[in-house]
C-alpha cells in the first residue's frame, strides 16, 4: 500500500497550469516539521506536491504561502538524467484529498481577498 499524509504549511503560493495534454495541475511544497529536534533545532522536510483537475483548482483557489495544510496521497518517484549525464531521481507526493488543517482562519481568508 503507498499511502502518506503530510501536515505543514505552504513554503510559496501554489503554482497552477495545464499540460500540453489539456489536464490542469497545481504544484506545491509543504515545510513540515519533524518531532525530532537537532541540538534545539527544529528540523523541516519540504515535500513537493502535485494535486490534479478540480484538487488542484481548489488548492489554487483557496491555499497561500504560509496557510497551513494537510495532504493526503501517494509517494511518487520520478526518475531523469540532468544535463552532466548523471542519473537523477526526485520524490513528491500526487495528492488525492486536501484539506485545512483546523479550518479556514475566516479573518485571514477575508484579508487574502
Amino acid at each position: 500500500m503507498n499511502k502518506i499524509v503530510i501536515c505543514g504549511r505552504l513554503v510559496r503560493d501554489p503554482e497552477f497550469r495545464t499540460t500540453r495534454s489539456g489536464m490542469e495541475v497545481c504544484g506545491f511544497t509543504v515545510a513540515v516539521d519533524r518531532r525530532i529536534k537537532k541540538e534545539s533545532e527544529k528540523a523541516t522536510d519540504y515535500i513537493d506536491c502535485a494535486a490534479w483537475g478540480k484538487t488542484g483548482a481548489f488548492v489554487q483557489t483557496y491555499f497561500h504561502k504560509g496557510d497551513g495544510i494537510t495532504v493526503d496521497g501517494r509517494m511518487e518517484s520520478r526518475k531523469w538524467v540532468d544535463s552532466d549525464g548523471k542519473n537523477r531521481v526526485s520524490w513528491g507526493i500526487t495528492c488525492d484529498n486536501v484539506e485545512f488543517p483546523l479550518g479556514k482562519n475566516k479573518a485571514a481568508d477575508a484579508a487574502n481577498q
